[in-house]
């Protein structure tokens, strides 16, 4: 007779601060700091758990090193292997560096330079990169091949019981820094390493605080598994918040984060986008999109946090310059500064005219581009045109239809918008 499966081992806080002996010389103490302009904003005493500010400028060099140090010599001696595009591959690769471990770390062939100068520069001679394939899932294939032909050890971003107690050092450390009783405590949730480890915590230390999972709209796999009570697959993803950004979160960490968490939140890539620039423009705080997900939620909360003990974490700082235009954007188009439409002037003159004279005095034409190839100016144009308010939308709206030339707004059309725009 074949025995039931048993149970996934759990974390428990004795092997965090276990974890948190370890990583004493590696991963730095991040501040919690209270942020005055936020805790104004929302009536509540908001504060900033800083993990942009760790050595590799996230907060996964804690969850790779303490897994890493873990190893039998054997093991280091055969090498460790990852695949990531991101944060967690530059963790890995500092411990590499720091533990003298060889890394091999899988990327897509897409990855921008950038981000693997970063891995190169954290791993130093210790790491090689391999670029593999046009996605994540190619890269990720390649590497557990790898790691069988090797016998190396593969070291997951967020389904391991190592990793999610190294994760879970955050949590110790907002315990202990916090001079003030939690009410809510919000973490961003990708694949759940991180919220799987600090919740733990959490649940111990502190079991009145509201822990709030908060994941990008376009990817809510955690909160789509547990509404289903089961791990399910997303067919497809908003790559936008690439730390938060995946289609199947882990066995281990779902179970966790369905005891832990008493509900998770998503927020809209647009909201996310107008929050790194807020951060940047009044703090001074560069976020990734990930690292920007709990501050964004704090709109969604603002009624029940108010006079509350709030600590946002803030995950992660590696945000890439070349995406600021594209923030930009996503920006204005939530916030309903930015609207495109597609535009058939008539084939007459002055029709050019009277269409720049429907708009108001602060309105900005910020794209013009004849859709055809040929013919262009028998065709239709694509326009786009940012606002100073929200509120000057619908009278645009209104002196354009007084022209009585022909327009289609695609703001809301998703398939043409994606195609255009």
């Amino acid at each position: 007779m074949k025995s039931e499966k048993e149970p996934p081992k759990m974390p428990g806080v004795d092997q965090i601060f276990q974890a948190a002996e370890r990583l004493r010389k590696v991963a730095i103490h991040t501040p919690l700091q209270p942020n005055l302009n936020l805790s104004e904003r929302y009536g509540a005493n908001v504060l900033l758990k800083r993990e942009d500010l760790q050595i590799v400028r996230s907060y996964k060099i804690r969850g790779a090193y303490n897994k890493m140090a873990q190893l039998p010599a054997a093991a280091i001696a055969k090498g460790v292997v990852c695949a990531s595009a991101g944060n967690h591959a530059q963790g890995v690769a500092y411990a590499c560096r720091v533990l003298g471990a060889r890394g091999t770390i899988f990327m897509p062939t897409t990855t921008p330079n950038q981000k693997i100068k970063q891995v190169m520069m954290f791993g130093k001679e210790t790491v090689d990169v391999e670029l593999v394939g046009d996605t994540f899932d190619d890269a990720y294939a390649a590497s557990l091949e790898f790691c069988e032909e090797r016998a190396a050890t593969f070291v997951h971003p967020f389904d391991d019981l190592q990793v999610i107690e190294g994760q879970g050092t955050v949590g110790l450390e907002i315990f202990r820094d916090a001079d003030v009783r939690i009410d809510y405590l919000l973490l961003a949730v990708g694949g759940g390493g991180l919220a799987s480890g600090v919740s733990t915590v959490f649940r111990q230390l502190s079991p009145h605080t509201k822990i709030v999972g908060i994941e990008p709209e376009g990817a809510p796999a955690m909160r789509e598994s547990i509404a289903a009570g089961r791990v399910v697959t997303l067919e497809s993803v908003d790559k936008f918040v690439d730390g938060a950004a995946v289609r199947r979160v882990g066995e281990l960490t779902f179970a966790i984060c369905r005891a832990n968490l008493d509900r998770v939140l998503t927020i809209p890539e647009g909201q996310v986008c107008s929050t790194i620039l807020q951060l940047y423009n009044e703090e001074a705080i560069v976020a990734e999109p990930a690292g920007a997900l709990t501050i964004a939620a704090l709109d969604a909360l603002k009624d029940e946090i108010r006079g509350k003990n709030v600590v946002c974490l803030v995950s992660g700082g590696n945000n890439d310059i070349t995406r600021t235009e594209e923030i930009k954007e996503r920006s204005l188009l939530y916030e309903g500064l930015k609207h495109y439409f597609i535009i058939r002037f008539p084939q007459r003159a002055g029709a050019l005219r009277e269409f720049l004279t429907a708009l108001g005095p602060d309105d900005d034409i910020t794209h013009f581009e004849y859709v055809k190839k040929t013919s262009r100016e028998q065709g239709p144009a694509l326009v786009g045109i940012e606002l100073k308010t929200k509120e000057e939308f619908e009278p645009l709206l209104e002196r354009m239809q007084q022209t009585r030339i022909p327009y289609e707004y695609i703001n809301d059309r998703q398939d043409l918008f994606q195609f255009l725009v």
